[in-house]
Formats: C-alpha cells, sequence, structure tokens
C-alpha cells in the first residue's frame, strides 16, 4: 500500500503535539511495511518563500497554488492508494481534497481540532469557550474578535476559506475522529455517521516505567486555554510546601505568572522550555502530570506521554480528556479552581496505585500495536470501496 501523508507542520519554536503525532504515525506505518510518502509544508518556510509566492500567500488558505501543483505532479508520478491529510493551513489549503480527487486518489483527514468551523480551531476566546460561529454561513463573529493571529484581516480570510470549503470536507471520503467528542462535531457539521471513524493517536512504548517521582508536572503552551492559571489558582490554595514540589514547563504569554509564583513559593519550579529529553527526566521526577485545559482540548498529547511512563493524570472534563483517562488511569474534575484543589491532595496520595492502571491503558488503547493495524484497515476499507477510481 502507498499513502501520502500531508501535512501543514506548525513552527517548530511553539511545540506542536501534532508535529509529534504525525512524525509517529509515519514511522508506525513504515514499521508496519506500508509505503508512505510525505507531502509536508512547514510554517517556518514562509519567511523564505519567493517574492512571487509571497505575493499570493494570503490566498493560501484558499488556494495554494504551488502545493497543488507540486501535489499534482506527485500524484501523477507515484499513483498512490490514499492520500491522508492532517492540517493543511496555511501552505496546503482544503484544495489538496479536490486535487486527490480529481487525481483518483481517496482523501482521510484526521481531524484534530475544530477548524472547520471555528477560525482558530479552538472553539475558545477572550479566557473562555466560545462557539458563536457555528451554524453560521460564515463567521463573522471570528472577523469582529480577530480571533485568527490577532488580526481581522487574516480572520476575515480565514473565514472566508471555511465558507469556501465547506463542500469541499463534505466530499473528504473519510474522517479520522480522535474522540467521540471529534465525532459529535463533525456530525453538527453534518458529516454522516458512514464517513466517520473513531480512532485516537499513539505514541511509540517508551519501555517499562521507571518508579514515580515526586510531585507534579505541568507542561504545556503557556497560553490561557491551557489551564495555568486555573491550577496556580488551585494551588495557592494549599500551604507551601504541603503537596510536594509542582514543576511547570513551557512557554508563551502566560511565562511571567510561571515566574512570579515560581519566585514566591518553594514548592513550585519554573522548567522553561524543554526537548523531548528533557520531558522525559521531568516526567520521571514526577508521580503525577497534570493537564487542566479549559478549552476542549481534542486529545493532548502530554496525557499520553504521561501514561506511556506509568504517569497517572490529573486533568480537566473537557475534549477528549475524559475518553483518555477513563475511570482508573488518573483523575478528572471541572474546570473549576475549588474542584482542582481538592483533587490535588487525592492525586498525591493515589499516585503509586493508579500509575499500573495509566500504563495498562496506555498499552491497551493507545499502543502501536493496537492503533497502526487499525488505521492500515481504515486505508484498505476505504481504497476497496472507493468511487474514486484511476481512468
Amino acid at each position: 500500500m502507498k499513502v501520502v501523508v500531508a501535512h501543514n507542520r506548525y513552527r517548530e519554536a511553539i511545540p506542536s503535539g501534532e508535529n509529534v503525532i504525525v512524525d509517529t504515525e509515519i514511522a508506525q506505518l513504515r514499521e508496519a511495511g506500508v509505503e508512505v510518502l510525505p507531502f509536508q509544508r512547514s510554517s517556518d518556510s514562509i519567511g523564505e518563500l519567493p517574492l512571487a509566492e509571497k505575493a499570493l500567500l494570503p490566498l493560501s488558505p484558499i488556494y495554494g497554488r504551488a502545493a497543488q501543483r507540486d501535489l499534482a505532479d506527485l500524484l501523477d508520478r507515484e499513483r498512490p492508494d490514499v492520500l491522508h491529510l492532517h492540517n493543511p493551513y496555511p501552505l496546503l489549503s482544503p484544495w489538496v481534497v479536490k486535487t486527490a480527487h480529481k487525481h483518483g486518489v481517496p482523501v482521510i483527514q484526521t481531524v484534530h481540532n475544530y477548524r472547520q468551523v471555528c477560525s482558530s480551531g479552538l472553539y475558545f476566546r477572550d479566557g473562555h469557550n466560545c462557539q458563536d460561529c457555528r451554524g453560521r454561513l460564515i463567521g463573522l463573529p471570528a472577523i469582529k474578535h480577530r480571533c485568527y493571529r490577532g488580526s481581522a484581516a487574516q480572520s476575515a480570510l480565514m473565514a472566508t476559506t471555511l465558507a469556501v470549503h465547506r463542500p469541499t470536507w463534505r466530499s473528504v471520503d473519510r474522517f479520522i475522529a480522535l474522540t467521540d467528542r471529534i465525532a459529535a462535531h463533525l456530525r453538527d457539521y453534518g458529516i454522516a455517521d458512514e464517513h466517520i471513524v473513531v480512532k485516537p493517536n499513539g505514541l511509540p512504548d517508551p519501555g517499562e516505567p521507571e518508579p514515580l517521582g515526586e510531585g507534579f508536572l505541568y507542561g504545556a503552551r503557556l497560553s490561557p486555554e491551557k489551564g495555568l492559571e486555573l491550577l496556580l489558582d488551585a494551588w495557592r490554595r494549599h500551604p507551601d510546601g504541603s503537596l510536594g514540589p509542582l514543576r511547570i514547563a513551557g512557554d508563551g504569554e502566560l511565562r511571567p505568572l510561571a515566574e512570579q509564583v515560581a519566585a514566591e513559593r518553594s514548592d513550585v519550579t519554573y522548567l522553561g522550555v524543554l526537548d523531548r529529553e528533557g520531558m522525559r527526566k521531568a516526567r520521571t521526577d514526577a508521580a503525577v502530570v497534570v493537564a487542566v485545559p479549559t478549552w476542549n482540548d481534542v486529545l493532548p498529547t502530554v496525557i499520553l506521554e504521561a501514561m506511556s511512563s506509568g504517569r497517572p493524570v490529573l486533568g480537566t472534563d473537557v475534549g477528549g480528556i475524559p475518553y483518555l483517562v477513563g475511570d482508573d488511569a488518573g483523575w478528572v474534575v471541572p474546570p473549576q479552581p475549588e474542584a482542582l484543589a481538592a483533587a490535588l491532595p487525592i492525586a498525591r496520595d493515589q499516585a503509586v496505585a493508579r500509575a499500573s492502571s495509566a500504563r495498562a491503558r496506555y498499552l491497551s488503547r493507545f499502543h502501536p500495536r493496537v492503533l497502526t493495524p487499525r488505521l492500515i484497515e481504515i486505508y484498505t476499507s476505504l481504497t476497496a470501496n472507493s468511487d474514486h477510481l484511476y481512468r
């Protein structure tokens, strides 16, 4: 089987779980004997584009002429069985679906966010969950609130792109919904059940877990929707040192808050930005991983990493977190300071008891030996029954 994996990579300066998942999935497919043809563009390359392409950049989310030309050449040359799309923005454009279908290639998309409807993809703005654009022909609230990159002009372009490509998305042959909540989002968008398959992401097995460390680890982008303010509000409700250490890793607009609390309390340490090895060590040093977003986070990679390492997770009951954690791999609470404050000492005291369950849940549900055959099965069933045949 030959598969084109199409993905517009997020900037490397901003840690992206989606980039990690795409790279991991490619490696897993190759290990299973699938011939993978990556078709990727990177947002890091925008500053290096030729002047002619830069001039057309504002239109790339709608059409992406260079990407369509290069993709058409690849499809003509390689004649793949399927195209698997992840993120198309801004350099690929949903137009890759049309290009693939023109060449008789069926298309699968893994849905990592809410970008079919929401210009930011988050259903979150100004510190609260927002679905103001849901059900609208064009997302005028996104333009008003500058939801895409803080720019009214870019928000207008993205809202227009979403409106223009509504028929394009509905022509996708199969959507992979990472959780049941993403499946519900797609149904609400008008996608029929028979075009939706629920299959979560997975990560490679890091091996048998090391013994639990001490305290809590929070590792995420330090932005409002990721819940740092919620966590620190809950943490401050306990005396300094009573919960063990809290280590914070990441960067973003709330970095000054992390640094301030670390200066105020002896039990909080700000680790800064960590690479993968640094995060692995930080997980090893911890007993519990904290993932407390306030937006409907689809499927946080940090939770998969925690469970694969035998670390239970303290999370909020939003997005895909209840689906990931289940009943025994940690604790899930409402995204409220008092609820989280009450759960912190429980997690501290029960971490050892939940550690083996976290690892077991990863092995049974999110290990490559479970998920890679499922993905190949999706490819095979689609190509076997596709109406998009080569002439």
